[in-house]
């Protein structure tokens, strides 16, 4: 079972700070051999949930209102640490990401730039695709929208 934390940029420690950005390095740039840029200024407007198991944070997301990342409500950055995965934790995080739009800025309506590959994942958490194919780092990517 993890333990579910949401907390804007200036509430996190700096250890706190150090994992979740470790975390998305291991995946974004080391796992799926993508170079660029993670610290991309947008961490500072988003909720930082993550959800910790034995004291390590092994999943993460984003959580933007409208306006920074889309017209809509935003997540970003969904990610579950690899060794982990067996566990089935992304959809658990995905429905406290979902929960936690609605809880923090009141909206339904939710926007996610998706890698291809993960579409049905996202399809089961009530998203449909809105875009066509479209690279963002040399990874297939499409716009999805829930709501």
């Amino acid at each position: 079972m993890l333990e579910w934390k949401i907390k804007p940029f200036e509430a996190l420690t700096v250890n706190e700070l150090y994992d979740l950005l470790k975390l998305r390095s291991e995946i974004f740039v080391v796992e799926q051999n993508c170079v660029y840029l993670d610290m991309d200024g947008k961490d500072q407007k988003a909720l930082h949930l993550f959800g910790t198991f034995e004291g390590k944070i092994v999943a993460y997301s984003r959580l933007f209102d409208a306006g920074i990342s889309f017209d809509n409500a935003s997540i970003g950055r969904v990610t579950v640490d690899a060794h982990y995965r067996d566990r089935k934790w992304g959809h658990d995080l995905m429905r406290e990401a979902i929960a936690g739009i609605k809880t923090h800025f009141g909206k339904d309506k939710i926007t996610i730039a998706a890698q291809l590959y993960l579409k049905k994942f996202y399809e089961s958490h009530g998203f449909v695709q809105i875009s066509e194919m479209y690279l963002e780092d040399d990874i297939e990517h499409i716009d999805m929208i829930r709501g």
